[in-house]
């Protein structure tokens, strides 16, 4: 094509001569200006935005102009052993500053429709500065486009835990400082992991986590277009500034670094999210890779495979006395008022959670009394406890537990059954940022097949909870969830106040309980809430959309 570009990049119809533009930029300020008279008219800026990386980590800010991707929750990545089956399916998508990288990404992500997506940008991952590289950022002095300026180490270490199903964090650079800031965000959970970035293809190692390397060629003058409408308007640059960087460093390092490695990918897009038969291709492939990978559980044989085995040394249940059983006659009565039941199931929870703490780990201490005299005592030995319940009827646990532990901190995990397949489905989550140095007691009011149990434990890990420090608590439990869970997860302490033999064909507990929640939050259609019923027994938290992912 010719040096005239449509200038609709800029949306509007003005049309100006890029290598023009360039030349001039090298000269003095009077020519620049006389081009720049060209360019649409905007308000001058007093001072730069705070701009930041854009690496879309997180399902909730992953959207489409049609609707928002991930509201399906994420099916178990994991086996019957509790170890993760298949890895993650790495894109990534390489090509010089401005070619449209996001906007491909976003576009494969939309036609891919699959839930559970994440997005990096190797922006996130520039170096620290150190004072006199600010100040020559500052000056438009520093090579943002050389290979030296990115954090390779920790862009492949982030990919291949990422990869693993661990959580990470993800760093967020402000382009305005030229500074990582103190906050990160965490990203957990994906079946398909796209990193875009100028130099995606510029580290060997790097080159090595990529499943499937996509480069996307558009023309010089639509990148410098494209280039100078992001600077100037979203990072509060000058156009003089961009240009002279765009000509020192940013063309330069394309025609050395970047350009070549076209050569390493699987499939070259020209002319970026414009072209429809390449997205296709990717997509087509993607699926193909994804179907292989795909693992359906049998519920059933889940369900059955440790039958008449011995209880596992890391159950306990807590001392059936006459109070006990007196409790769970009430509760497991049909015919038992929803007041009642929550008075008895409260009652039951308080003991349980009170029994709990006694596995925790304990050392001796000595403090002095009233009296002048030493006493000779226990101090809990860990730096933290967390509550981690499942939603929605392992959240009644919750004021048991802050009763007794004073300045508790709580996380919650959503996990759903799939009507269709049967299988525990992920949906939200929200934990504590340091939870992996934590004991965490994981709370659920019944365990039938221990499927929702293994999913949250399994997240749990996935954030670098020791096995060891994790209590799985629950009213009631059937002897095959218990089984399931003891066999993935054998250093995981099971916790319960009654045991159940067995559970029917719909995986409910028999002679069981019942639908706790339903029976709990007053939602099975027998009765109704007075205000002050409603107001004493309702969740205290509200939970966002279905599909989130928010570890704070």
């Amino acid at each position: 094509m010719d040096d005239f570009v449509s200038a609709t990049d800029l949306s509007t119809s003005v049309r100006f001569d890029v290598a023009r533009l360039v030349t001039a930029s090298e000269c003095n300020d009077e020519s620049l200006q006389g081009l720049l008279d060209k360019l649409p008219h905007r308000a001058s800026q007093a001072q730069r935005k705070r701009t930041t990386s854009q690496s879309k980590t997180e399902p909730p800010l992953l959207r489409t102009s049609k609707r928002t991707i991930y509201t399906a929750g994420r099916p178990p990545w994991y086996n019957e052993q509790g170890t993760q089956f298949e890895e993650a399916f790495v894109i990534g998508l390489c090509g010089g500053s401005a070619s449209g990288k996001t906007t491909v990404a976003n576009k494969i992500i939309e036609a891919l429709d699959v839930p559970w997506v994440v997005l990096l940008s190797m922006d996130s991952f520039y170096k620290v500065l150190n004072p006199e590289e600010q100040q020559m950022a500052a000056l438009n002095e520093y090579n943002f486009d050389h290979p030296d300026a990115f954090d390779f180490e920790l862009i492949i270490l982030t990919l291949q835990k990422l990869k693993r199903g661990k959580s990470v964090k993800v760093p967020v650079y402000d382009f305005t400082t030229h500074a990582r800031r103190k906050e990160c965000k965490i990203v957990y959970g994906a079946n398909v992991i796209i990193v875009e970035g100028i130099l995606s293809f510029g580290n060997k190692d790097l080159l090595k986590v990529l499943d499937m390397k996509v480069f996307v060629d558009t023309d010089s003058d639509i990148r410098l277009v494209r280039r100078l409408r992001r600077d100037i308007s979203e990072r509060g640059r000058d156009i003089h500034g961009v240009i002279k960087q765009y000509n020192k460093f940013v063309k330069p390092a394309f025609e050395q670094y970047i350009e070549p490695t076209m050569q390493l990918a699987d499939i070259v897009v020209p002319r970026g999210g414009e072209n429809d038969v390449a997205l296709r291709l990717i997509v087509q492939h993607v699926h193909l890779q994804l179907e292989k990978r795909k693992l359906r559980w049998d519920m059933a044989a889940l369900a059955s495979a440790h039958q008449a085995q011995p209880l596992p040394a890391t159950l306990s249940v807590l001392e059936s006395t006459p109070q006990v059983c007196g409790m769970h006659t009430i509760i497991r009565n049909k015919d038992t008022s929803r007041d009642e039941f929550i008075f008895y199931s409260k009652r039951l929870m308080r003991l349980l959670i009170e029994h709990v703490l006694s596995f925790l780990p304990f050392r001796s201490v000595t403090v002095e009394t009233p009296q002048g005299t030493t006493y000779e005592g226990k101090k809990f030995d860990g730096k933290r406890i967390t509550g981690v319940s499942i939603l929605r009827a392992g959240e009644t646990m919750e004021p048991a537990l802050r009763a007794i532990c004073k300045d508790i901190h709580l996380g919650k995990i959503l996990i759903q059954t799939n009507h269709y397949t049967g299988e525990p489905e992920l949906h939200y989550l929200r934990l504590p940022r340091d939870i992996h140095e934590d004991h965490v007691i994981l709370m659920d009011s019944t365990v039938s097949t221990g499927a929702a149990a293994m999913m949250a434990v399994r997240v749990l890990l996935d954030h670098d909870v020791c096995e060891d420090k994790i209590f799985l608590v629950s009213l009631l439990m059937a002897e095959v969830g218990i089984h399931s869970l003891a066999y993935a997860f054998p250093k995981v302490k099971i916790i319960t106040t009654a045991l159940d033999k067995a559970v029917n064909d719909q995986f409910h507990i028999i002679p069981g309980i019942g639908n706790f929640g339903d029976r709990y939050f007053g939602t099975d259609g027998h009765g109704e809430w007075s205000a002050e019923e409603e107001e004493e027994h309702s969740c205290e938290s509200e939970l966002p959309a279905v599909g989130c992912v928010d570890t704070t």
